[in-house]
């Protein structure tokens, strides 16, 4: 291991990380994980989570005309209560980018989504701070780095047991990027990696509800606030990770050092394994069988009256995630496998326009709902955990059985959006949030060129709603 402890070798790490370190395909992906944060954003603050939120923060009685942005409104607040706000709105569709895993016990769900809780500290302290894009973009991918590996390094158990992924690590890359960009030494950043550690929680029985971009929403929080303690001499133990007592051995009973002590940057994660963005807002688990049911569709040119059953399996692991069988509410369709294969026999996409309240109780779908048989299958299991193999088997009126089986979905390193694609996506969501599409059109090229930007505020004045580029 580099130097004295882990948690040391990490606060090394996240100070003395130079832009010139970061490979230009390292930075061209992260730009564009950060352009698909923004954009759903935009559109989770148009979510009823999103008004919850802001009735919140304006019942605090903070000042809401100076500060941060909250993205998509004409809000600002404190630092920390605007990346709380657009932490939750970038979680609040479940549409956002997630972690692929190295290991093969390193089952793909444990993983976490990097950007919700990455990119709204930064966002909001480079906003306040008046720092440069570069800055920006920089403490972003110290944030995603470290969030990603030590996710990577805990025992699996941590998920197994309920915790969740995105909200337990996401403490950790906030107070990393926070730290970062408010300039604190190795000694303030090992203290703020501490006091995140105790602020780090989430459990997944709240998945398909709003407590689940809370989760990514408060990390966000957390972070900030670890680390503006940590500025003013807040104690915390310099060894939290590694510690008998410390977060590896409560959260999870123990870590791989391999994973994580002389990884970060070594391969960085954007490189391998990869990151992918998503182009259906639901689950990231059910994404494989998304591309697989939509390639079937097109191949065969299934009509949804020829559809007799459909059999969905996969490893153990996804059902565990997957948990909502017969969705009563969109949350949940997000978190059911049967309703992500009916919707697409059904209308053949699934964007957000289809995960609502009003399209889960019309009846064609509930009846092709319960046509939808989804379990463990032996090959799936077989396949290994650091994959999300889905197999499908539909059976048809005429007789035949058409089916195939798939590792990743589309949006996977193995089957990227395309920028256009991720362009479109950005747009759809923007007009979510209302963003005049001046606006739009100019963030996505703000976004891909971030490191030229001098200002972040160039950027956050075109989040504002009702300020249209001119």
């Amino acid at each position: 291991m580099t130097g004295s402890s882990l948690t040391g070798y990490v606060a090394r790490f996240v100070t003395g990380l130079r832009p010139s370190r970061i490979p230009a395909e390292v930075d061209r992906l992260g730009k564009r994980s950060i352009l698909d944060g923004i954009g759903l954003a935009l559109a989770g603050n148009a979510a009823r989570s999103g008004r919850i939120v802001r009735g919140y923060l304006k019942s605090l009685g903070v000042p809401t005309d100076r500060g941060a942005t909250v993205i998509g409104t004409a809000l600002k607040a404190p630092a920390r209560f605007a990346a709380f706000a657009n932490g939750v709105a970038i979680h609040a569709d479940d549409y956002d980018d997630t972690q692929l895993a190295v290991a093969k016990d390193r089952v793909y769900g444990l993983l976490t989504h990097p950007t919700a809780p990455a990119l709204p500290p930064v966002l909001a302290i480079g906003e306040t701070a008046n720092r440069s894009g570069r800055d920006v973009l920089t403490a972003y991918q110290a944030a995603v780095e470290v969030e990603t590996k030590v996710c990577e390094a805990i025992d699996p158990r941590h998920y197994d047991h309920g915790f969740h992924s995105t909200a337990t690590m996401g403490t950790f890359a906030a107070a990393a990027g926070a730290a970062r960009l408010m300039g604190l030494d190795v000694d303030a950043t090992r203290r703020a990696l501490g006091i995140a550690a105790s602020q780090s929680a989430g459990l997944r029985e709240n998945f398909g509800t709003m407590t689940k971009p809370f989760h990514a929403g408060r990390s966000a929080e957390s972070g900030i606030v670890a680390a503006e303690f940590a500025k003013r001499g807040w104690t915390a133990t310099p060894v939290v990770l590694e510690a008998a007592r410390g977060f590896f051995r409560a959260a999870g009973g123990g870590y791989d050092p391999a994973a994580i002590e002389g990884r970060l940057g070594n391969p960085w994660t954007f490189q391998f394994p990869g990151v992918s963005i998503k182009p259906h807002p639901s689950g990231s688990l059910t994404h494989p069988g998304m591309s697989l049911m939509l390639d079937l569709i097109r191949t065969h040119d299934i009509r949804p009256r020829s559809v007799l059953r459909v059999r969905v399996g996969t490893n153990r692991h996804m059902p565990n995630a997957l948990i909502h069988h017969r969705p009563a509410n969109e949350l949940q369709a997000k978190f059911s496998m049967e309703f992500c294969m009916a919707i697409l026999l059904l209308e053949r996409k699934a964007g957000l326009a289809q995960f609502t309240d009003a399209v889960l109780r019309r009846p064609d779908v509930r009846r092709m709902i319960e046509r939808i048989e989804f379990g463990v299958h032996p090959e799936a299991e077989a396949a290994g955990y650091e994959k999300m193999t889905t197999i499908i088997d539909i059976e048809l009126d005429d007789g035949r059985t058409v089916g195939g089986r798939a590792d990743f979905g589309k949006g996977s390193p193995s089957h990227p959006m395309s920028d256009a694609e991720l362009a479109a996506k950005f747009l759809e969501c923007a007009a979510r949030g209302r963003l005049p599409k001046p606006n739009a059109v100019a963030i996505v090229d703000m976004v891909m060129n971030l490191e030229k930007v001098k200002r972040i505020q160039e950027l956050t004045r075109l989040l504002a709603a009702g300020r249209a580029r001119r």
